[in-house]
Protein backbone atom coordinates (compact mmCIF):
# COMPACT_ATOMS: atom_id res chain seq x y z
CA UNK A 1 0.00 0.00 0.00
CA UNK A 2 2.73 2.50 0.89
CA UNK A 3 4.62 1.67 -2.52
CA UNK A 4 1.11 2.69 -4.53
CA UNK A 5 0.62 6.03 -1.92
CA UNK A 6 3.92 6.92 -2.42
CA UNK A 7 3.39 6.97 -6.28
CA UNK A 8 0.12 8.70 -6.50
CA UNK A 9 0.39 10.50 -3.65
CA UNK A 10 2.47 13.45 -5.33
CA UNK A 11 0.15 13.55 -7.94
CA UNK A 12 -2.80 14.59 -5.34
CA UNK A 13 -1.03 16.56 -4.26
CA UNK A 14 -0.38 18.52 -7.67
CA UNK A 15 -4.72 18.57 -7.49
CA UNK A 16 -4.79 19.90 -4.27
CA UNK A 17 -2.03 23.10 -5.36
CA UNK A 18 -4.17 23.52 -8.39
CA UNK A 19 -7.93 23.27 -6.18
CA UNK A 20 -5.68 26.11 -3.78
CA UNK A 21 -4.45 28.21 -6.78
CA UNK A 22 -7.91 28.22 -8.34
CA UNK A 23 -9.59 29.02 -4.87
CA UNK A 24 -6.97 32.02 -4.31
CA UNK A 25 -7.74 32.83 -7.80
CA UNK A 26 -4.03 33.42 -9.04
CA UNK A 27 -2.49 34.90 -10.72
CA UNK A 28 -5.86 35.77 -12.35
CA UNK A 29 -7.50 36.63 -15.02
CA UNK A 30 -7.99 34.32 -18.47
CA UNK A 31 -4.61 32.52 -17.10
CA UNK A 32 -5.87 29.06 -16.23
CA UNK A 33 -8.21 28.95 -19.05
CA UNK A 34 -5.47 29.52 -21.51
CA UNK A 35 -2.68 27.47 -19.90
CA UNK A 36 -5.08 24.70 -20.08
CA UNK A 37 -5.64 24.98 -23.75
CA UNK A 38 -2.00 25.37 -24.46
CA UNK A 39 -1.32 21.41 -22.13
CA UNK A 40 -4.86 20.35 -24.29
CA UNK A 41 -3.41 21.65 -27.50
CA UNK A 42 0.37 21.34 -27.71
CA UNK A 43 1.80 19.93 -24.39
CA UNK A 44 0.06 16.51 -23.62
CA UNK A 45 0.29 15.90 -28.00
CA UNK A 46 3.79 16.11 -27.81
CA UNK A 47 3.92 13.97 -24.93
CA UNK A 48 1.61 11.25 -26.49
CA UNK A 49 3.59 11.96 -29.93
CA UNK A 50 7.01 11.28 -28.33
CA UNK A 51 5.94 8.15 -26.19
CA UNK A 52 4.02 6.16 -29.36
CA UNK A 53 6.59 7.29 -32.08
CA UNK A 54 9.51 5.48 -30.17
CA UNK A 55 7.93 2.94 -27.53
CA UNK A 56 8.06 -0.40 -28.52
CA UNK A 57 4.13 -0.88 -28.95
CA UNK A 58 5.24 -4.64 -30.02
CA UNK A 59 5.37 -5.03 -26.36
CA UNK A 60 2.01 -4.29 -25.50
CA UNK A 61 -0.86 -6.50 -25.86
CA UNK A 62 -3.16 -3.92 -27.97
CA UNK A 63 -5.84 -6.95 -28.27
CA UNK A 64 -6.49 -7.94 -24.94
CA UNK A 65 -6.06 -4.23 -24.01
CA UNK A 66 -8.52 -3.07 -25.91
CA UNK A 67 -10.56 -5.75 -25.56
CA UNK A 68 -10.76 -5.41 -21.85
CA UNK A 69 -10.98 -1.08 -22.01
CA UNK A 70 -13.50 -0.81 -24.54
CA UNK A 71 -15.25 -3.95 -23.57
CA UNK A 72 -16.26 -2.32 -20.37
CA UNK A 73 -16.94 1.44 -21.91
CA UNK A 74 -19.34 -0.16 -24.46
CA UNK A 75 -20.60 -2.49 -21.63
CA UNK A 76 -21.32 -0.10 -19.49
CA UNK A 77 -22.40 2.71 -21.89
CA UNK A 78 -24.82 0.31 -23.57
CA UNK A 79 -25.90 -0.85 -19.83
CA UNK A 80 -26.75 2.91 -19.24
CA UNK A 81 -28.90 3.69 -22.06
CA UNK A 82 -31.11 0.38 -21.15
CA UNK A 83 -31.50 1.97 -18.18
CA UNK A 84 -32.33 5.37 -19.04
CA UNK A 85 -36.34 5.47 -18.20
CA UNK A 86 -35.83 3.44 -15.07
CA UNK A 87 -33.42 6.51 -13.52
CA UNK A 88 -36.04 8.80 -14.72
CA UNK A 89 -33.27 11.86 -15.08
CA UNK A 90 -34.19 14.91 -17.38
CA UNK A 91 -31.90 14.15 -20.87
CA UNK A 92 -29.61 17.39 -19.64
CA UNK A 93 -28.93 14.97 -16.16
CA UNK A 94 -28.48 11.95 -17.93
CA UNK A 95 -25.81 12.91 -20.76
CA UNK A 96 -24.04 14.50 -17.34
CA UNK A 97 -24.37 10.60 -15.30
CA UNK A 98 -23.34 9.76 -18.89
CA UNK A 99 -20.03 11.39 -19.26
CA UNK A 100 -19.44 10.78 -15.52
CA UNK A 101 -19.22 7.22 -16.52
CA UNK A 102 -17.46 7.08 -20.32
CA UNK A 103 -15.21 9.76 -20.00
CA UNK A 104 -11.92 9.65 -18.26
CA UNK A 105 -9.51 12.35 -16.73
CA UNK A 106 -5.95 11.43 -19.01
CA UNK A 107 -3.57 13.74 -16.71
CA UNK A 108 -3.94 11.70 -14.37
CA UNK A 109 -4.49 8.13 -16.04
CA UNK A 110 -0.72 8.94 -17.77
CA UNK A 111 0.91 10.30 -14.87
CA UNK A 112 -0.34 7.29 -12.18
CA UNK A 113 1.04 4.91 -14.85
CA UNK A 114 4.32 6.73 -14.97
CA UNK A 115 4.26 6.68 -11.27
CA UNK A 116 3.59 3.04 -11.19
CA UNK A 117 5.25 1.42 -14.24
CA UNK A 118 7.79 3.78 -15.61
CA UNK A 119 8.64 4.08 -18.82
CA UNK A 120 6.55 0.62 -19.32
CA UNK A 121 3.22 2.38 -18.09
CA UNK A 122 3.63 5.47 -19.92
CA UNK A 123 3.93 3.34 -23.37
CA UNK A 124 0.79 1.27 -21.96
CA UNK A 125 -1.27 4.05 -20.96
CA UNK A 126 -0.13 6.36 -24.75
CA UNK A 127 -1.97 3.04 -26.10
CA UNK A 128 -4.98 2.98 -23.55
CA UNK A 129 -5.34 6.70 -24.34
CA UNK A 130 -5.23 6.35 -28.47
CA UNK A 131 -8.44 3.37 -27.47
CA UNK A 132 -9.95 5.05 -25.77
CA UNK A 133 -10.28 8.52 -26.28
CA UNK A 134 -11.93 8.22 -29.26
CA UNK A 135 -14.47 5.52 -28.41
CA UNK A 136 -15.38 8.04 -25.02
CA UNK A 137 -15.96 10.70 -27.38
CA UNK A 138 -17.82 8.65 -29.75
CA UNK A 139 -19.90 7.30 -27.28
CA UNK A 140 -20.59 10.75 -25.22
CA UNK A 141 -21.57 12.16 -28.55
CA UNK A 142 -24.52 9.67 -28.92
CA UNK A 143 -25.68 9.44 -25.83
CA UNK A 144 -26.39 13.67 -26.27
CA UNK A 145 -27.84 12.52 -29.56
CA UNK A 146 -30.20 10.20 -28.47
CA UNK A 147 -31.27 12.06 -25.77
CA UNK A 148 -32.50 14.72 -27.84
CA UNK A 149 -30.52 17.55 -26.34
CA UNK A 150 -27.87 18.08 -29.13
CA UNK A 151 -29.36 19.95 -32.10
CA UNK A 152 -28.69 19.24 -35.68
CA UNK A 153 -26.90 22.51 -36.20
CA UNK A 154 -24.42 20.98 -33.31
CA UNK A 155 -24.26 17.83 -35.01
CA UNK A 156 -21.63 18.65 -37.25
CA UNK A 157 -19.55 20.95 -35.12
CA UNK A 158 -19.15 18.18 -32.47
CA UNK A 159 -18.23 16.11 -36.08
CA UNK A 160 -15.78 18.45 -36.76
CA UNK A 161 -14.77 18.60 -33.57
CA UNK A 162 -14.00 14.59 -32.76
CA UNK A 163 -12.23 14.72 -36.32
CA UNK A 164 -9.89 17.73 -35.29
CA UNK A 165 -9.29 16.39 -31.22
CA UNK A 166 -5.42 17.08 -30.21
CA UNK A 167 -5.38 13.98 -29.35
CA UNK A 168 -6.41 11.70 -31.21
CA UNK A 169 -4.11 13.46 -33.77
CA UNK A 170 -1.17 12.70 -31.83
CA UNK A 171 -1.52 9.15 -31.52
CA UNK A 172 -2.40 8.65 -35.20
CA UNK A 173 0.87 10.67 -35.90
CA UNK A 174 2.65 8.81 -33.20
CA UNK A 175 1.56 5.57 -34.10
CA UNK A 176 2.17 6.70 -37.89
CA UNK A 177 5.71 7.65 -36.61
CA UNK A 178 6.34 4.39 -35.18
CA UNK A 179 5.12 2.09 -37.93
CA UNK A 180 6.96 3.38 -40.68
CA UNK A 181 10.35 3.70 -38.74
CA UNK A 182 10.68 7.23 -38.59
CA UNK A 183 10.65 7.64 -35.25
CA UNK A 184 11.69 11.23 -33.94
CA UNK A 185 14.80 11.97 -35.68
CA UNK A 186 17.23 14.38 -34.95
CA UNK A 187 16.74 16.98 -32.36
CA UNK A 188 13.24 16.49 -32.67
CA UNK A 189 13.26 13.49 -29.98
CA UNK A 190 14.70 15.79 -27.81
CA UNK A 191 12.65 18.96 -28.27
CA UNK A 192 9.23 16.82 -28.09
CA UNK A 193 9.77 15.24 -25.21
CA UNK A 194 10.76 18.01 -23.42
CA UNK A 195 7.58 19.47 -24.56
CA UNK A 196 5.65 16.30 -23.44
CA UNK A 197 7.57 16.50 -19.80
CA UNK A 198 5.82 19.58 -19.07
CA UNK A 199 2.67 18.27 -19.47
CA UNK A 200 1.75 16.15 -16.43
CA UNK A 201 2.64 18.29 -13.94
CA UNK A 202 0.93 21.45 -15.50
CA UNK A 203 -2.02 19.15 -16.62
CA UNK A 204 -2.34 17.72 -12.88
CA UNK A 205 -2.34 21.69 -11.48
CA UNK A 206 -5.06 22.56 -14.18
CA UNK A 207 -7.06 19.25 -12.94
CA UNK A 208 -7.09 20.92 -9.77
CA UNK A 209 -8.08 24.39 -10.63
CA UNK A 210 -10.94 23.09 -12.49
CA UNK A 211 -12.70 21.76 -9.30
CA UNK A 212 -15.76 23.48 -8.03
CA UNK A 213 -16.59 22.04 -4.75
CA UNK A 214 -19.59 24.77 -4.26
CA UNK A 215 -21.22 22.79 -7.31
CA UNK A 216 -21.56 19.71 -5.05
CA UNK A 217 -24.33 21.40 -2.79
CA UNK A 218 -26.43 20.55 -5.76
CA UNK A 219 -25.34 16.94 -6.96
CA UNK A 220 -28.15 14.64 -6.03
CA UNK A 221 -29.09 11.17 -6.88
CA UNK A 222 -27.37 11.16 -10.32
CA UNK A 223 -23.46 12.34 -9.11
CA UNK A 224 -23.59 9.41 -6.60
CA UNK A 225 -25.33 6.90 -9.47
CA UNK A 226 -22.19 8.14 -11.91
CA UNK A 227 -19.72 8.21 -9.00
CA UNK A 228 -20.68 4.34 -7.80
CA UNK A 229 -20.31 3.53 -11.51
CA UNK A 230 -17.47 5.05 -12.27
CA UNK A 231 -15.42 4.48 -9.21
CA UNK A 232 -16.31 0.95 -8.53
CA UNK A 233 -18.17 -1.20 -10.71
CA UNK A 234 -15.89 -0.24 -13.75
CA UNK A 235 -13.00 -1.26 -11.83
CA UNK A 236 -14.95 -4.51 -11.61
CA UNK A 237 -16.12 -5.28 -14.90
CA UNK A 238 -12.10 -4.22 -15.99
CA UNK A 239 -11.08 -7.24 -13.40
CA UNK A 240 -13.49 -9.59 -15.05
CA UNK A 241 -12.42 -8.99 -18.45
CA UNK A 242 -8.82 -8.71 -17.74
CA UNK A 243 -9.44 -12.23 -16.14
CA UNK A 244 -11.35 -13.64 -19.14
CA UNK A 245 -8.50 -12.33 -21.75
CA UNK A 246 -5.63 -13.17 -19.97
CA UNK A 247 -4.18 -9.31 -19.05
CA UNK A 248 -2.11 -9.36 -16.38
CA UNK A 249 0.69 -7.50 -14.41
CA UNK A 250 1.98 -3.96 -15.51
CA UNK A 251 -0.84 -4.12 -18.56
CA UNK A 252 -3.62 -4.91 -16.02
CA UNK A 253 -2.34 -2.63 -13.41
CA UNK A 254 -2.69 -0.03 -15.63
CA UNK A 255 -6.36 -1.04 -17.24
CA UNK A 256 -7.47 -0.81 -13.51
CA UNK A 257 -5.65 2.60 -13.58
CA UNK A 258 -7.65 4.08 -16.47
CA UNK A 259 -10.49 2.29 -15.50
CA UNK A 260 -10.70 3.53 -11.68
CA UNK A 261 -10.16 7.36 -12.99
CA UNK A 262 -12.48 10.47 -12.04
CA UNK A 263 -14.27 11.66 -15.37
CA UNK A 264 -12.69 14.51 -17.67
CA UNK A 265 -12.57 18.34 -16.87
CA UNK A 266 -13.27 18.52 -20.14
CA UNK A 267 -16.42 17.00 -19.95
CA UNK A 268 -17.91 20.33 -18.06
CA UNK A 269 -17.49 22.18 -21.78
CA UNK A 270 -19.19 19.21 -23.39
CA UNK A 271 -22.07 19.54 -21.44
CA UNK A 272 -22.59 23.40 -21.82
CA UNK A 273 -22.07 23.54 -25.42
CA UNK A 274 -24.31 20.39 -26.47
CA UNK A 275 -27.09 20.88 -23.74
CA UNK A 276 -26.22 19.08 -20.50
CA UNK A 277 -26.44 20.02 -17.12
CA UNK A 278 -22.89 21.69 -16.45
CA UNK A 279 -23.97 22.22 -13.29
CA UNK A 280 -24.53 18.42 -12.35
CA UNK A 281 -21.42 17.99 -14.58
CA UNK A 282 -19.03 20.14 -12.75
CA UNK A 283 -20.65 18.61 -9.30
CA UNK A 284 -19.08 15.04 -10.88
CA UNK A 285 -16.04 15.76 -11.90
CA UNK A 286 -15.22 17.68 -8.61
CA UNK A 287 -17.10 14.40 -6.58
CA UNK A 288 -15.13 12.33 -8.20
CA UNK A 289 -11.90 13.88 -8.50
CA UNK A 290 -11.80 13.89 -4.67
CA UNK A 291 -12.93 10.19 -3.92
CA UNK A 292 -10.90 8.79 -6.35
CA UNK A 293 -7.70 9.79 -4.26
CA UNK A 294 -9.11 7.26 -1.91
CA UNK A 295 -10.81 4.34 -4.01
CA UNK A 296 -7.71 4.73 -6.25
CA UNK A 297 -5.06 3.62 -3.82
CA UNK A 298 -7.53 1.04 -2.48
CA UNK A 299 -8.27 -0.11 -5.47
CA UNK A 300 -4.68 -0.78 -6.85
CA UNK A 301 -3.66 -2.21 -3.19
CA UNK A 302 -6.61 -4.33 -2.81
CA UNK A 303 -5.59 -6.11 -6.01
CA UNK A 304 -2.11 -6.64 -5.38
CA UNK A 305 -0.75 -4.02 -8.01
CA UNK A 306 2.71 -3.48 -8.17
Amino acid sequence: MSDIANALGPLFLLILLGAALGWARFPGGDFWPRLERFIYYLLFPAMLVATLATADVSQVPVFRLGVTMLGTMLLLGLGLWLAKDRLRLSPPAFTSAFQGVVRFNTYVGVAGATALHGAEGTTTAAVAVALMVPTANILCVLAFIGSGTLGSASLGQSAMALLRNPLILACLLGIGLNLGGIGLPGWSADAIGLLGDAALPLGLVAVGVALRPQALWRSGRAFWLSSALKLVVTPLIVLALAAIVGLHGANRDIALLFAALPTATSAYILARQLGGDAELMAAVITGQTLLAMATLPLLLHAVGAS
